[in-house]
C-alpha cells in the first residue's frame, strides 16, 4: 500500500518528527524516512530511534511506537495522495475482470481507514493487513492469506510492490510478482521481481501479459 498504491511518506515522514521532538530530539526529514518504510510501524520506530543515536537509549520502542500510533492514526491521510495513474490502474484493472486486494504490513483497521479516506475502498475486494494473520510480509502466508480473502487463486494472482518484502512474499507464495519503481524501495529491492514498471499506468498491460485471461 504505502510506496506501491499511496505516496504516503509525506505524513509517515510528518509523524516521525513530531515523535522526535516530542523526546527532544532533533527531528527528521522525509528523504531520512523514505529508507526505514516498509516494515510496520515498529521497525520504523526502532529505526528512527537508532538515527538518534545515544540520545535516544533511555526510549522504550513500544512505548515510542505507541506514540507514534496515537498520533498517525487519526492524521494518517492530510498529506497522503494516491500515486498518479493509481485510478486509472484499478479502473481498468476492474474492466478487464480482476479481483483486486490490498496486503499491507499496516494494522488492517488503520489500512481500512486510509483507503476510504481516500476514496479508493470501492476498488479492493479484500485488505489483508499485518495483523490480520498470525504472520505478516515477507511471510508468503500473508500474501496468500490475503489471496484467499479476496477469493482468488495464486497461479492467477500478481504481486505489486515497492519493498524486497513484497518480492519475497511472491516468490515463496509462487506468485508472479511486479517491482514498483516509482515507489520507496532501493533500486537492489527488485532483484526476484518477475518484472518492473515505471508507473502505476503500466500495471494492467503487465497484468494481462503475465496472466493471460
Amino acid at each position: 500500500m504505502d510506496g506501491t498504491l499511496l505516496d504516503s511518506l509525506p505524513d509517515l515522514a510528518a509523524c516521525a518528527d513530531r515523535l522526535l521532538t516530542s523526546y527532544g530530539l532533533p527531528g527528521v526529514t522525509p528523504d531520512v524516512v523514505r529508507p526505514m518504510v516498509g516494515d510496520g510501524v515498529a521497525a520504523l520506530v526502532r529505526r528512527l530511534l537508532a538515527h538518534a543515536g545515544d540520545a535516544a537509549a533511555s526510549i522504550d520502542p513500544q512505548q515510542a511506537a505507541a506514540r507514534y500510533m496515537a498520533d498517525y492514526t487519526p492524521r494518517s491521510t492530510e498529506l497522503s495522495r494516491p500515486f498518479p495513474g493509481t485510478t486509472y490502474a484499478l479502473e481498468t484493472l476492474k474492466a478487464d475482470g480482476w479481483m483486486l486486494a490490498i496486503c499491507t504490513n499496516k494494522p488492517v483497521e488503520a489500512a481500512r481507514r486510509i483507503v476510504s479516506a481516500l476514496g479508493l475502498d470501492g476498488w479492493f475486494d479484500a485488505i489483508g493487513g499485518g495483523d490480520s494473520f498470525p504472520v505478516r510480509k515477507p511471510d508468503p502466508a500473508h500474501l496468500l492469506g490475503t489471496i484467499g480473502l479476496a477469493h482468488g487463486t495464486p497461479a492467477r494472482a500478481i504481486m505489486v510492490g515497492d519493498h524486497h518484502n513484497d518480492i519475497l512474499a511472491a516468490t515463496g507464495a509462487h506468485v508472479g510478482s511486479v517491482f514498483a519503481r516509482w515507489g520507496y524501495g532501493r533500486p537492489e529491492m527488485e532483484a526476484g521481481a518477475t518484472v518492473g514498471a515505471d508507473t502505476m499506468v503500466e500495471i494492467p498491460h503487465i497484468a494481462a501479459q503475465l496472466v493471460p485471461a
